[in-house]
């Protein structure tokens, strides 16, 4: 059975190797003046923790533990701030105890239990949070801090095959989902990059996006019917494909993040597996070259599958480039038909714009779908299938984040930072948050380097998403790392973009989503949390303050 890595990302040996982290120091370690020390992650019991401040509940024991490592495993989810914390052994907020909950009622038991205990419930899922999601960071007043893993509800319930739809447990992962909707030839075909650690729950908490990079690619869009257990009670929200009786109740809950409650099972629509895949890639001069590329194929009702655009230094970062090219990534797939007249519309559209299209790149056909066994691996689900380039890059963007916590140990910050804007505004943010960033490397006179590329697109605009890596000040990183992610923020939000495209809020975009939102909005959200979780114990400090506890904890 693997293990989840607690320090980092993903599994336990499914990261870098130590042969491959020297390789990537040797090869990135003289342009970014590191030199070449790795910092090993400490062992869990070196780690040291305070004691808890809650005591089991012997009603509960079956599911609730103070085992010191599942605090440790559950204190952070996979940011660069929770890696470099981990690496130093700082665990700054664990949570006091960590509940498994294996059913609805069982949350519901775990939630009552800390509302009487004046303890604050951390919704958990599969920890895959960039952002402070889950880190039980809830402020004072509280008894303690409960940490709700939903591994336990992991099962698709019910699949309605006339519908195309199923009922789903909030705490299944990406791949055991995928592996029980095989049998009835359908997929929820939901591919985030986190897909292989994140779970359906989570992805609805925080309006998480897929591998689609056009059409319906946010879980907005696949939610049929929802369950969330909160301190008030069930809210169950009515199963039709569309309604216009009055606001949307599943609209209240998605993105949530777990301060009115936990999403314990969803009707989710579904889809056939594909059958055919086609597409290819398209050189440019440079970004904005391609951009305008990107557009007409977003514009033009194509409806890629696939539309990602990488600038240069990202091309080239990923192995699909030379560092000289812009690289435009295409593909379509479908269930139904062969995809040659859409992938031949592309590449004219590509060309026609000023795109050099490689013909070999361009495949087409049948395909099979991939296995249970594949899905699991690190390179993660097969999306496109093309060959050549494509592979390449799918293969290098889902391991990244193995790259990302390899860096790390090797001295560097790299993060990343996504958003989304009209394409009127597009040159101007990509401008902004180049020269925001690139002025505080400068400050910093360390030399590093932001690339960018577009994880999804849209009609009215794209969703640029930044990468920056730079030599770390040893011992002040997260200093250094706050001064990019304010200088990013502040350009996004300066040039109209949203704080995060799918990266969700959490604790680290707080700040920059309170500039975001309308006031009354804040209010109102304020007001239904209010009604939903009066003690205020859901997940406190994201999204909105929680309110102040006036009163001792209720006993029972």
């Amino acid at each position: 059975m693997r293990r989840r890595c607690w320090w980092g990302w993903g599994y336990e040996g499914e990261g870098l190797s130590e042969p491959e982290i020297e390789a990537l120091g040797r090869r990135l370690g003289p342009s970014l003046g590191l030199d070449g020390r790795r910092r090993d992650p400490p062992s869990v019991s070196d780690v040291e923790l305070p004691p808890p401040r809650l005591s089991r509940p012997a009603a509960l024991a079956d599911i609730v533990t103070e085992d010191p490592a599942e605090r440790i495993g559950h204190a952070y989810g996979k940011s660069y701030r929770d890696v470099v914390r981990a690496l130093r052994g700082q665990i700054d907020h664990p949570p006091d105890l960590v509940a498994r909950p294996r059913s609805q009622s069982e949350v519901a038991a775990v939630i009552d239990w800390c509302a009487e205990q004046g303890a604050a419930a951390v919704p958990y899922g599969g920890g895959s949070s960039v952002v402070g999601g889950v880190e039980p960071d809830v402020g004072e007043g509280y008894g303690g801090a409960v940490t709700v893993d939903l591994g336990a509800l992991d099962r698709v319930l019910e699949v309605d095959p006339v519908s195309w739809a199923a009922h789903i447990q909030g705490g299944v992962l990406g791949p055991a989902l995928e592996d029980q909707l095989r049998p009835h030839g359908l997929t929820l075909r939901h591919f985030p990059q986190s897909f292989e650690c994140s779970s359906l729950g989570g992805w609805i908490a925080t309006r998480s996006a897929g591998h689609f990079a056009t059409g319906p690619t946010h879980i907005d869009d696949l939610v049929e019917s929802m369950r969330v257990v909160s301190p008030a009670g069930l809210t169950e929200t009515r199963r039709v494909p569309a309604s216009g009786a009055g606001p949307s109740p599943d609209r209240l809950f998605l993105g949530s993040e777990g301060i009115l409650g936990i999403v314990t099972s969803a009707w989710m629509r579904l889809r056939p597996r594909p059958r055919w895949r086609a597409g290819g890639t398209a050189r440019f001069s440079s970004l904005e070259g391609g951009a305008g590329a990107v557009r007409a194929l977003a514009q033009s009702g194509l409806a890629p599958s696939n539309c990602r655009l990488l600038d240069p230094l990202e091309a080239m970062v990923n192995g699909v480039g030379d560092g000289g090219t812009a690289v435009l990534v295409i593909g379509f797939e479908s269930a139904d038909h062969p995809l040659g007249p859409w992938a031949r519309r592309a590449a004219e559209l590509a060309s026609d714009l000023g795109g050099v299209v490689d013909p070999d790149s361009w495949k087409q056909g049948d395909t099979d779908e991939p296995t249970g066994g594949e899905l699991r691996t690190a390179a993660g689900p097969e999306v496109d299938g093309h060959g050549g380039a494509t592979d390449v890059w799918r293969a290098s963007f889902l391991r990244a984040p193995y790259v990302r916590d390899a860096l790390v140990r090797l001295g560097a910050v790299c993060d990343t930072f996504e958003t989304a804007c009209t394409w009127d505004r597009f040159p101007s943010l990509y401008e902004q948050v180049r020269v925001a960033v690139g002025g505080v490397l400068a400050r910093e006179g360390t030399g590093g380097f932001v690339t960018c590329r577009f994880t999804h697109v849209y009609p009215d605009g794209p969703a640029p998403y930044f990468t920056v890596v730079a030599p770390a000040r040893l011992g002040s990183e997260l200093a250094q790392w706050a001064e990019m992610k304010d200088a990013a923020s502040e350009a996004v939000l300066g040039a109209g973009g949203t704080i995060t495209h799918h990266h969700a809020v959490g604790r680290d975009h707080r700040t920059f989503y309170d500039h975001q939102r309308p006031e009354l909005f804040a209010r109102a959200l304020a007001a239904a949390k209010t009604v939903l979780d009066p003690d205020g114990i859901c997940n406190p400090g994201v999204l909105i303050d929680a309110p102040r506890r006036l009163s001792p904890p209720r006993t029972s």
